[in-house]
């Protein structure tokens, strides 16, 4: 199996080719198992096969579920997750200790939720919003603006609808 980075990035073509030279784009799918559709009205789309996607899954499962059995299981493998956090999320470094803690629970439960259901869309949303804490505490004037306690009253807010 090759680590190269560059050999994970599928195939791309633009939808068009698709539709217009179909024969030739499935051709390339069947040599890449993964194509990456350009749209230009529209997000782009990746085109798989039915087993491709199938392995996908099943992989993101098993790893998922052996996380999450090891989290549950051992005494301390909450500590050998919260010590290979970093190594797998560097942003994790800017998050108050309370806070690792918090994610790596947070992040077992929802990839155990989310693989329950086959729909990995929380986990990534998850991943997003703890990646943005992260930022927040790494900027020292953020985190004071955001965490500070304002006591200035700057009065009842006008109702947006009598703005014209």
């Amino acid at each position: 199996m090759s680590t190269d980075p560059v050999a994970a990035v599928p195939d791309s073509v633009n939808f068009s080719e698709l539709v217009n030279k179909n024969k030739q784009t499935l051709a390339r799918l069947k040599k890449s198992q993964r194509l990456l559709l350009h749209r230009r009205d529209g997000e782009d789309l990746v085109l798989t096969t039915a087993a491709r996607a199938e392995q996908d899954r099943t992989v993101v499962s098993a790893a998922t579920r052996m996380l999450a059995a090891m989290a549950r299981r051992e005494p301390g493998s909450t500590d050998l997750l919260l010590d290979v956090l970093p190594d797998a999320f560097p942003w994790v470094r800017f998050l108050p200790e309370p806070d690792v803690h918090a994610f790596a629970v947070e992040l077992v439960d929802t990839m155990r939720a989310a693989e329950s259901i086959a729909n990995n869309a929380s986990v990534a949303q998850l991943l997003t919003a703890w990646q943005h804490t992260a930022e927040v505490h790494s900027d020292p004037e953020l985190l004071a603006a955001l965490t500070t306690d304002h006591d200035a009253d700057y009065g009842p807010v006008p109702n947006p609808m009598d703005i014209a």
